[in-house]
């Protein structure tokens, strides 16, 4: 091919084989990755030993065939076990329920090490604009957990913008008549920063949620 000359074609606007055009569109509607991430991806993977992109695919095949959501707390939980590890433990408080909005923030939790009760997981967040309902979410579930009497804390885990503290007052709306104690994760300035830097919002959750000294 003479020097300079396109390698776009027939087989893809890339300019490579239908295949690997077809990898790297895949690989592009991933979370995070760009048009050029998802370039460098395929083309590792392309180079890569076929044993090893052949394992990925089978990781990527086996979760998806073997894990599914509790049916508790709707975490993820292997395919034979209908309930997930922390629903599961007895040494886990199930009278405190720490509601989240995905598995992954869960799992941030459980990094800390030191929270001992038990989760619901939403599976989302309230968003009409992107379509998504309280009939998306798992928020029937929950309140069912609640009404049936052995809940008595509820830890609003949701993120801290609009669309997750909306999800949690819809939540401690539809939850007022029970006899639950609703409390949110604490908010405000960092323990290691400064004032300087502390953004309006911080600072002011920060004073809303001041404590005794």
């Amino acid at each position: 091919m003479p020097r300079g000359e396109s390698r776009t074609g027939s087989n893809g606007s890339g300019g490579f084989s239908v295949a690997v055009d077809r990898l790297t569109a895949a690989l592009g509607r991933l979370p995070g990755i760009g048009a050029k991430s998802a370039e460098r991806l395929a083309h590792h993977l392309l180079k890569c030993p076929v044993d090893e992109a052949v394992e990925l695919a089978e990781a990527i095949r086996a979760a998806k065939e073997q894990i599914q959501h509790c049916q508790v707390c709707f975490h993820l939980t292997e395919a034979e076990q209908p309930t997930c590890t922390i629903c599961r433990d007895p040494r886990r408080d199930a009278g405190i329920v720490c509601v989240v909005e995905q598995s992954r923030d869960l799992l941030s939790l459980e990094k800390a090490g030191t929270y001992q009760g038990v989760y619901h997981v939403l599976l989302g967040r309230l968003a009409p604009l992107q379509g998504m309902g309280p009939d998306q979410l798992t928020v029937d579930a929950l309140e069912h957990r609640v009404r049936a009497g052995n809940v008595r804390e509820l830890i609003m885990a949701t993120n801290p913008n609009l669309e997750g503290d909306g999800t949690a007052l819809y939540i401690a709306k539809r939850l007022q008549d029970q006899p639950v104690l609703i409390t949110r994760l604490a908010r405000g300035v960092a323990s290691g920063s400064t004032l300087e830097f502390a953004s309006s919002h911080m600072l002011a959750d920060a004073l809303d949620g001041r404590q005794p000294f």
